[in-house]
């Protein structure tokens, strides 16, 4: 049986809502709807495939931000998946077990294309999952905040993430916790757009190649510092949280004998204090 102790979480993603919230953050305010016509003709472009590139969702860091309210037991996204855009998500998505709701190419770009479905889906989710505890509504329009009202009538804990600059004040305000997508652990935030002429990588972000599991640590040990709003945390307390993040994780296939020799081994991300009985961990730029 389940552990009941241990917060139960859904996830919502009006996926084409945050990739064209997250291509205006990146490249300005309505590129996308000016991008549109030259995406769904040729999103092999030069041009508009690395402006694609430079505006891609870290899939992952919206899943393991999810993970840190507890468990994940539903996760669905929203789009049209014969959308050449939308299609680039789907290895990300379905490695992170994401059920794809497939729209109707005609209701994916009409106005509540993906609002309703989310909303009906989501109610059913609650009548029928009573174990639920948390909604994660990942979207910014304002036409979600019946829905956000809705869900905490019913005694859930809701939380939204969107871009910020294009999500609604009203929904944020309707939730019990917003988060903005580009303040997320992992998440790389954009740079000015340099004008056309000076360089043909315009829009494009800066990225260190970083090692995955140094990855997965240093966010669980933010979010986990987030939550607990403390610099130093139980180190089981952020094992439990990586786990979430990832189950196939182990700290023993990667040669260590435990977790705290696998945290010993990353001594940039993270340092532990063993003075006491209860093993305490920090991230190193929190001092």
């Amino acid at each position: 049986m389940p552990d009941s102790s241990i917060p139960r979480v859904a996830v919502y993603l009006d996926f084409d809502n945050i990739v064209m919230s997250w291509y205006d953050r990146v490249h300005g305010r309505n590129s996308y709807s000016r991008d549109r016509q030259r995406i769904a003709a040729d999103p092999d472009e030069k041009e508009i495939s690395e402006r694609l590139a430079a505006a891609m969702i870290d899939v992952g860091a919206i899943m393991d931000y999810a993970a840190s309210f507890g468990t994940l037991v539903l996760t669905r996204a929203y789009a049209d998946w014969s959308s050449p855009v939308n299609s680039l998500y789907r290895q990300q998505l379905v490695a992170r077990a994401v059920d794809l709701v497939q729209l109707f190419p005609a209701a994916a770009y009409a106005k509540n294309g993906a609002d309703i479905r989310l909303a009906v889906d989501t109610v059913e989710d609650l009548f029928r999952l009573e174990d639920l505890t948390h909604v994660v509504i990942v979207a910014g329009d304002s036409d979600y905040v019946p829905l956000a009202q809705r869900c905490k009538r019913l005694g859930r804990f809701v939380v939204a993430v969107g871009v910020a600059g294009s999500t609604a004040k009203s929904l944020a305000a309707a939730c019990d916790q917003f988060d903005a997508y580009d303040a997320l652990p992992g998440v790389a935030t954009p740079e000015p757009e340099p004008a056309p002429e000076s360089t043909p990588q315009a829009g494009r972000r800066r990225r260190k190649a970083v090692d995955p599991v140094e990855q997965l640590l240093s966010r669980a040990l933010r979010l986990e510092q987030v939550r607990t709003d403390e610099e130093w945390m139980h180190l089981s307390a952020v094992k439990n949280l990586l786990k979430r993040m990832d189950p196939s994780f182990s700290e023993k296939s990667l040669g260590h004998r435990s977790f705290s020799d696998f945290v010993k081994a990353h001594p940039k991300i993270a340092e532990l204090d063993e003075s006491t009985n209860i093993v305490r961990v920090r991230a190193v730029d929190a001092s």
